[in-house]
């Protein structure tokens, strides 16, 4: 069954309607995405490998997890969701830091993406092998040095996918960590 979501204006109010999100897909309505980075005490991100069967970035390197916000749900729902879904693990609202949100459109095939996206962190060691991955979403895992996804990043996205306004959000935390 395709999930359903709540159906936004291009400013990113609240229409009162709520689509399935194929639907928006197919005909370019806007509605909201979220994207978390794991970052584990040692300043590594969490990278998933997008499933081969993915429409959009098959195959490729992507956030720790994310997904789309079902109707009704905040973004921080969302990310507990989809990390219990794609990764098999749990985590609280407490450990979850909201760090920006910005708007994209991507377009592939029939598939026209236009998100609200809100990114987050959470901070946690964890054993990647102890994950249980969603085989329909995620082909496998691993850590990243810092440097080397900024690197990534600043080479066109080599390697990874090309979900620009993401990537500058991880940039600009790893940058205010140093600060901090």
């Amino acid at each position: 069954m395709d999930e359903m979501v709540d159906v936004l204006t291009e400013t990113g109010k609240f229409t009162d309607n709520v689509e399935m999100k194929q639907l928006c897909h197919k005909k370019g309505l806007w509605h909201k995405a979220v994207a978390v980075f794991i970052i584990n005490s040692k300043k590594q991100v969490l990278l998933q490998k997008r499933s081969k069967n993915k429409k959009m970035w098959p195959d490729m390197w992507d956030i720790s997890a994310g997904g789309h916000v079902l109707a009704g749900e905040f973004g921080f729902q969302a990310i507990i969701r989809e990390i219990k879904e794609e990764l098999g693990l749990s985590v609280k609202k407490e450990e979850i830091i909201f760090i920006g949100c910005s708007t994209s459109i991507n377009k592939k095939g029939d598939i026209l993406n236009k998100h609200f996206n809100e990114y987050y962190i959470v901070t946690k060691d964890i054993d990647e092998k102890n994950l249980s991955l969603q085989k329909e979403e995620v082909s496998e895992v691993k850590w990243i040095n810092k440097e080397e996804i900024i690197e990534r990043i600043k080479n066109n996205y080599d390697g990874i996918t090309d979900k620009e306004g993401c990537w500058e959000y991880l940039i600009k935390y790893y940058e205010w960590l140093e600060k901090n």
